[in-house]
């Protein structure tokens, strides 16, 4: 049994979708890389008495999905990647937490696209505060890379020069604000 970090409390944790974001990271044509955000609508941390009793599921909609470029959002929210049509929400949900040195790991399924997969989340909390409304605030930051072409996101384009327009590893990081219900 591992103890709770020094200001997580046992009880029900509702994520703030207001100050919580979802950022993800893909080198583009193998020379830069692009960044965007997609948001994240709904989330829930159950805190037991320990971590390996504790829980977490997370709503992401991917028709958010902004890169600050509205032909390639466009592009991305098509049949060519996301399919939002068809597959309108993304999930998160743990199957176990364990601790690795001062950080966290939490492993559970990502479902993407329609397709889930297992996933390790290294995770750091970084404490907890009183907001000025009196609200008791849990923070947190999460990162995970995970291949497109494992959730079926195969769309490329090869490049004159080799290579292909869009890498295969995607860096996924979370900034999450949760608040004690």
């Amino acid at each position: 049994m591992t103890a709770l970090p020094t200001g997580l409390t046992a009880g029900t944790w509702n994520i703030d979708p207001s100050h919580t974001e979802a950022s993800f990271t893909v080198r583009h044509a193998g020379i830069s890389k692009v960044r965007g955000t997609v948001a994240v609508t709904s989330g829930v941390l159950t805190v037991g008495e320990d971590l390996e009793s504790s829980s977490v599921a997370v709503t992401l909609d991917p028709a958010t999905v902004n890169t600050g470029d509205a032909n390639r959002d466009g592009h991305l929210k098509s049949n060519d990647f996301f399919e939002v049509e068809t597959h309108g929400e993304w999930t998160f949900t743990s199957t176990a937490i364990r601790t690795s040195g001062k950080d966290h790991v939490i492993v559970g399924d990502l479902t993407i696209h329609g397709i889930t997969r297992e996933v390790e989340l290294e995770t750091e909390f970084n404490g907890s505060a009183v907001d000025p409304f009196g609200n008791t605030r849990a923070g947190f930051e999460a990162k995970v890379t995970i291949s497109r072409k494992d959730f079926g996101l195969t769309w490329n384009a090869a490049l004159e020069t080799g290579g292909v327009l869009v890498a295969d590893k995607v860096r996924i990081d979370l900034d999450v604000s949760a608040i004690k219900a």
